[in-house]
């Protein structure tokens, strides 16, 4: 991606991609991530390249025979507050331009400030980052920890019991207490009816898995501990703390802690799992200081980088 030769593919920009160029896509997507170590695609654009009515700029690369040698998601949402980018070149097609070209498609194409990740923080990326006037802005790190060391158990807090997520029952309370956990977060804070309703109906999905704390007695939400699985043929399976939040109210009681730990559990006695990872933004020293208390140790980095009128 930092080669400066022009590429000879042809980069084709579309609304929409038909369902044999969405399994091109995700194809491509599996070999880069097992090469890279790091998916290039995040679930929110795999998720949107399932859905038809996404709105989204599509920009595919193809060589002269044809073959689909990279790709960039453009999702328009909401311009005003950063077109989110993801590009990904095939590795066999590497250092010849092609990753070049998608990034100046990406910035014909856009009309709005840009969020682009970079999975992985690979140098190739923050060259091309770099020389396109991007800005380094945000740093999520995923860590890991094994199931097999000990596992800490801390108490609930007195009033308090856990409880799996009841679909159809517990969606609106339980969007309204995500958003309040993380009202200040860009991503996560701004879930939907329809954002939750697609995850639940994803294959790792299992309610089981989707712990929630109630008040005893009154039975309101204080926090959640909503797990999943990695399952892909040729890797191991691995666990993941895929949302935790505790509702503002509840801080500094210990809810956090224990309902890490009650995942985890779940997680290795439940389900059988060795190891787990979650993702947390490095800016959130909080939480990171919680997760390596409990074990977690960092893995590797996810950067964002932004163009254009943005201040986070």
């Amino acid at each position: 991606m930092s080669s400066t030769e022009p590429t000879a593919d042809r980069i084709v920009r579309a609304d929409r991609l038909a369902p044999v160029e969405v399994a091109e896509v995700l194809a491509l997507a599996r070999v880069a991530g097992d090469t890279d170590g790091a998916d290039p695609l995040d679930e929110h654009v795999l998720l949107r390249l399932r859905d038809p009515e996404a709105a989204a700029v599509h920009l595919t690369a193809r060589a002269t025979d044809n073959t689909l040698t990279g790709y960039a998601h453009l999702d328009t949402t909401d311009p005003a507050n950063g077109i989110g980018v993801e590009l990904v070149v095939h590795p066999t097609y590497r250092r010849r331009g092609t990753g070049r070209a998608l990034a100046r498609g990406v910035l014909a194409a856009a009309s709005g400030p840009l969020r682009a990740w970079a999975h992985g923080d690979h140098p190739s990326a923050a060259a091309l980052a770099v020389d396109l006037g991007f800005a380094r802005a945000r740093v999520l790190w995923q860590l890991r920890r094994p199931l097999i060391a000990a596992l800490p158990e801390p108490p609930l807090p007195d009033g308090v019991q856990l409880r799996a997520f009841r679909p159809g029952e517990d969606d609106a309370a339980w969007l309204t207490l995500n958003n309040a956990a993380f009202a200040q977060h860009p991503e996560q804070g701004r879930w939907t009816s329809a954002d939750l309703r697609v995850r639940l109906t994803e294959p790792w999905f299992d309610p089981a898995g989707f712990l929630l704390a109630v008040d005893s007695v009154t039975g309101r939400l204080l926090g959640f501990h909503w797990t999943k699985v990695h399952e892909r043929p040729g890797s191991a399976r691995i666990g993941e703390v895929y949302v935790l939040g505790v509702d503002p109210s509840a801080h500094r009681g210990g809810l956090g802690k224990a309902l890490t730990a009650a995942g985890l559990t779940y997680l290795r006695d439940r389900r059988g799992l060795d190891r787990v990872m979650l993702y947390v933004d490095e800016s959130n020293t909080r939480a990171v200081g919680l997760y390596e208390g409990l074990g977690f140790a960092r893995w590797a980095a996810h950067v964002n980088y932004q163009l254009g009128g943005l201040t986070s």
